[in-house]
């Protein structure tokens, strides 16, 4: 029986609550965390931490609803995703503001870009679902594809929609329940979604959600023995981290951590379009992005010319609040990120790059907010501290081959593996490159989004994948039915 529809109440009244067996509940201890505006630095609501106690209760919450659930046809998922992408789009305006107020994307950017990937993973998880093979004869054998279990799911800041949506709407088609640890730093957007599943009627104990910090709550569902699979998505040191506590349990772990994406400009590219493109990719969502192309490798002889190109774009982006038309770029997340990013664009300066546009600071007008400056550097060498390290901001390195095993070589020559842009005007001189570099996205000539195209990484970029049937996959194990038929 489907529960009644409490998406009216308001959302405040959940801030310091947890939703656990299809209730909302009060921690089971009193510890509060601001939420800050980046654009003002200031806090507008505060979370509860949830503590041991809370992931105990939202396991075993999923563990029971698990036994009933997992029995579900695939007309009754379906039907339930398809509830919750009706309630999402019911709510998706204050999704929308909930985003840009929590980590700074601009307004129309947050409705464009974040709450619409949410919506259109949820598509394409219902559209994968609708035909997807749950088992198959192979000679005297069933195959079965069946769901594992209780699944944890910790999801980052940065695209706090897209990375909720990509991990709860694969774990339920394929009937798995799920306990969710959205960012502590831009958690309202998950309670929103919390709101949304409730008012779509999942049944109780299928979808829950504690907020807290990653130490305390992730490790604890990390290591819980009743979890059996964790999917998360995060930087590389955090999922070292919770991959070590998983592995006491030897649970699953899928994860989709860091990236130092290459984009390498070839000689027979539209150059000046694939420029302009690489730098609007780089810098898009203020460069916090996992997948974006931070490092631009053009021809030797074109350096100075594409410098030319990247600066003229870094400067004409406009940089202010995400609530006023016409922006950008917002600010980045935190007064934590802001502090990174400052110091490694000082590497940058202090190594020898050339810094061709912004630099140190706040763009000017900007005294207040975590605001960068979109940054270009020319001149960057295999090795500096800017080309090695995941900056997660309006920052771009540009980097000379003069061949192109040499490209593909600097391109390859990376601990992350998590994609790769290639610009040519001829598609098969493209696909050649594509063939040779070492990451789980190719992205030739700046194609759109693909949502039914797998999304994971090569090396310390993760491992698994997701994105519409691929992201089912995570969620299942396999059975062998030996002799089934006789």
């Amino acid at each position: 029986m489907r529960r009644p529809d409490t998406s009216q109440r308001s959302s405040l009244d959940h801030h310091k609550q947890f939703y656990i067996g299809g209730r909302w509940v009060d921690p089971a201890q009193t510890a509060m965390l601001d939420v800050i505006d980046p654009s003002t630095e200031q806090a507008f609501t505060a979370i509860s931490l949830g503590s041991k106690a809370d992931v105990d209760l939202a396991v075993g919450a999923a563990k029971v609803a698990f036994a009933k659930f997992s029995q579900t046809s695939r007309e009754d998922r379906l039907g339930l995703l398809r509830r919750i992408l009706v309630s999402y789009n019911r709510r998706s305006e204050d999704l929308a503001r909930a985003v840009s107020q929590e980590m700074g994307a601009p307004l129309t950017f947050a409705r464009e870009a974040q709450v619409w990937a949410g919506r259109v993973h949820l598509e394409a998880t219902i559209e994968a679902l609708e035909t997807y093979e749950f088992s198959e004869l192979r000679g005297a054998s069933l195959i079965v594809k069946e769901p594992i279990g209780v699944a944890a799911l910790i999801t980052p800041w940065n695209w706090p929609l897209n990375q909720i949506v990509c991990k709860v709407a694969p774990a339920l088609a394929a009937g798995c329940t799920v306990v969710l640890k959205p960012s502590e730093i831009a958690p309202i957007s998950g309670i929103l979604f919390a709101e949304i599943v409730d008012a779509a009627g999942a049944p109780a104990g299928v979808f829950n959600l504690v907020n807290g910090a990653g130490p305390d709550v992730g490790q604890a569902m990390a290591a819980h023995p009743d979890v059996d699979m964790i999917s998360f998505t995060g930087s590389t040191r955090a999922g070292i981290a919770v991959a070590r506590t998983a592995a006491d349990t030897v649970k699953r772990v899928a994860q989709e951590l860091g990236g130092k994406s290459p984009n390498i400009i070839l000689r027979d590219a539209d150059f000046e379009t694939a420029v302009r493109a690489g730098v609007a990719a780089c810098f898009s969502n203020s460069g916090q992005s996992c997948d974006a192309p931070t490092r631009m490798l053009v021809p030797a002889e074109r350096h100075e010319e594409a410098l030319g190109i990247a600066a003229d774009v870094a400067e004409g982006l406009k940089v202010g609040d995400p609530r006023q038309a016409g922006i950008d770029l917002g600010p980045v997340v935190s007064q934590v990120q802001f502090e990174k990013i400052q110091r490694l664009i000082e590497a940058g300066i202090h190594e020898g790059a050339r810094l061709v546009a912004g630099g140190p600071g706040r763009p000017p007008g900007l005294n207040r907010g975590y605001y960068v400056r979109p940054t270009v550097f020319g001149a960057v060498r295999p090795g500096m501290t800017i080309e090695r390290e995941e900056i997660f901001g309006p920052v771009l390195a540009v980097m000379s081959y003069e061949n192109e095993d040499e490209a593909v070589r600097i391109a390859n020559d990376t601990v992350f593996g998590l994609a790769a842009y290639v610009s040519s005007s001829d598609i098969d001189h493209a696909r050649a490159i594509a063939a040779r570099l070492r990451a789980g996205t190719i992205n030739l000539n700046y194609p759109a989004w693909d949502v039914h195209a797998p999304f994971g990484g090569y090396k310390q970029s993760g491992n698994g994948r997701e994105y519409a049937d691929f992201g089912i996959d995570d969620y299942l194990e396999l059975k062998a039915v030996v002799g089934y038929v006789a």
